[in-house]
């Protein structure tokens, strides 16, 4: 279990053992070598609960990328697909089996592992394309949620928000429910259950029915005591503001201008090699860097606004010159065995402090440039109701200079979204622009947007200018270096979902927002799970007498859709106040930024959309 999951009250290291017992089981039904064929999107998430070493001593020998043509050789005796449920997987794995089955050699044994759960569609499919009878064995490897840090979790569905909203397919709503229920056998049963949204509703409906259904199927168990206090559950549909919004944290911006992937980002390397390295020869390939809790320098910088990181970093290089400089004083036997005892993570914390000072100069030069300064400018206009009625000169200047597309249709979600709307005349513009400069191929794009509700037209209710009013969404005097609300996430607004859970956890939780509540789109759910008896509430927690004065209870957020690393950020500095009784857990369906949360809506029929990173 990996020291980084296992720091909060509820030990998300449990989810990961969880996911590498099955995972191992299911290797274990396989006698002799093996080489794993991934589905590319769940290589790097497997890789967070069972590392290649760890593979390597069940007899993987091999590790391939599924993708169309013949597999690469390898004298293994199995071949297991890992793959997600969907149909064109099943063609590319349909061309590996015969491309394998041509190839004269070794006799192999296929084997297929779906994730998180069997299709029958996709087992169809597979007898039309006549390989079905070619597996030795079709299995689930029910791996709902990857864990990322002690506080956060991920499904890692990109395409969970779009399916729900422009396919009208609940599947991943299914999922969700599913993974609830598997964090309910691990921590015990949710005694509260609050939600806001449409998909929200659905997966409390969902959960009933499950509980239902295994009430009656399944004989009592061992049922752990609650760990987790209350459940709030998240409709992205019902902030679309905050996924738009440049993320203004150390690591939001590192995942807005690299992209963080399963915990790893990638940058240039020739910034990364010391001067005296000059002569040696650069890979082409880029850094990749982990950045985890695991981590001390990151996890103290991390969820800082980035104009706090300088400062940060300023001081911890002063303090490790210090420690460093007490070996030139006179010392004792005893003092220079206890020195070089602390030299190994002294040594580790000047390669951290060398490596995240480098990023910050990276984020640096972007941030400092002028495109970013107007982009970001325009976007806190926005967010503050200045000159969201009209055609924006900005954004005009972005079309006419054919800046990238993408960014574009951000700002104008985000101008639709602010001012409730656009006008028609306003629209019409916009569009028009986008198709004669970006091609008519993009007219697809805009309709999704459309049908997402990211753009629309006007109604008339001004419901964005009463919500930034009621849940006071813009802060303009908040500090960055010493914030004392979650504005500073992004310098001036506070995201309407971190604000939710804020009052949530409050004496009176949402009593008080009964008008806010109805601003916003979908049902309110305000639930109760019956507890087994004697498995009730920890001491502390919500159902108990000594809440007020006891340890910290714990909530469970739940994000449907995507959340960014500025909410985690916002979230866990809410739980960091010293007049917190609240611990935060995150889980959502996938981490998103701007950029790939309206990447995975569009279609990518041009140039100017390349399909979002895995």
């Amino acid at each position: 279990m990996a020291s980084h999951l296992a720091g909060g009250k509820v030990n998300v290291g449990q989810v990961q053992e969880l996911a590498r017992k099955e995972l191992l089981q299911l290797l274990g039904k396989c006698d002799g070598s093996k080489a794993i064929v991934w589905d590319e999107s769940l290589a790097g998430p497997v890789g967070l609960v069972a590392k290649y070493s760890l593979l390597r001593e069940n007899e993987v020998l091999k590790m391939f990328p599924l993708r169309a043509g013949h597999l690469p050789a390898a004298n293994v005796r199995n071949i297991i697909f890992i793959t997600r449920p969907q149909l064109y997987l099943m063609d590319l794995v349909a061309d590996n089996i015969y491309g394998e089955e041509r190839a004269s050699g070794y006799r192999k044994e296929f084997h297929l592992f779906f994730v998180p759960r069997k299709s029958l569609l996709c087992e169809k499919w597979l007898k039309n394309r006549g390989v079905f009878g070619n597996f030795t064995l079709i299995e689930e490897f029910g791996c709902d949620l990857f864990p990322f840090d002690s506080d956060l979790m991920s499904m890692e569905l990109e395409s969970a928000f779009k399916e729900y909203y422009l396919e009208n397919d609940p599947t991943c709503l299914y999922q969700v429910a599913q993974a609830i229920m598997t964090l309910q056998s691990l921590f015990g049963v949710i005694p509260r259950v609050s939600g806001k949204g449409p998909a929200a509703k659905q997966v409390w409906d969902l959960m009933c029915r499950m509980a239902r259904e295994r009430q009656s199927t399944e004989a009592p168990g061992h049922i752990p005591q609650s760990q987790i206090d209350h459940l709030l559950l998240l409709d992205r549909g019902v902030d679309l503001l905050t996924p738009l919004a440049t993320q203004l944290t150390y690591e939001g911006l590192i995942d807005e201008i690299f992209g963080i992937n399963n915990t790893t980002a990638q940058f240039p390397p020739e910034r990364f090699t010391k001067s005296d390295d000059g002569a040696t020869d650069l890979s082409a390939e880029r850094k990749q860097i982990i950045l985890n809790s695991g981590e001390e320098l990151f996890a103290e910088i991390r969820d800082k606004n980035f104009n706090a990181v300088g400062p940060a970093l300023s001081r911890k290089a002063k303090l490790i010159s210090s420690q460093f400089e007490e070996r030139h004083g006179e010392k004792t036997v005893q003092e220079i065995k206890q020195f070089v005892a602390r030299l190994p993570h002294m040594m580790a914390t000047k390669a951290s402090l060398a490596t995240h000072t480098t990023i910050a100069e990276l984020i640096k030069e972007v941030t400092d440039s002028n495109k970013f300064l107007e982009s970001l400018q325009t976007e806190q206009e926005f967010m503050n109701g200045i000159d969201t009625d009209k055609v924006h000169p900005y954004i005009e200047d972005c079309i006419a200079q054919k800046e990238p597309l993408i960014k574009v249709l951000r700002l104008i979600c985000m101008q639709s979204v602010t001012n409730s709307g656009l006008k028609l005349k306003v629209l019409e513009h916009y569009k028009r622009e986008i198709i004669q400069t970006y091609g008519f191929q993009h007219i697809l794009s805009l309709t999704n947007l459309e049908n997402a509700g990211l753009i629309k037209l006007q109604q008339g209710s001004r419901q964005y200018t009463v919500l930034r009013k009621t849940l006071r969404l813009t802060v303009e005097d908040g500090s960055e270096i010493v914030p004392t609300d979650i504005s500073y996430v992004h310098s001036v607004y506070a995201p309407v979902s971190v604000r939710l859970a804020q009052y949530l956890v409050r004496p009176n939780g949402w009593r008080g927002l009964q008008d806010v509540l109805g601003l916003l789109p979908g049902p309110t759910i305000e639930e109760s799970q019956s507890l087994p008896v004697g498995r009730g509430p920890r001491r502390g927690s919500i159902g108990s007498q000594s809440s007020q004065n006891d340890m910290p209870r714990v909530v469970l957020v739940f994000f449907l859709g995507g959340c960014t690393f500025a909410e985690v950020s916002a979230l866990r500095f809410l739980s960091q106040q010293e007049d917190s009784l609240v611990e935060f857990v995150i889980a959502t369906t996938k981490l998103i930024n701007g950029n790939t949360f309206l990447k995975y809506l569009m279609e990518p029929l041009g140039p100017d959309i390349p399909p979002p990173r895995q």
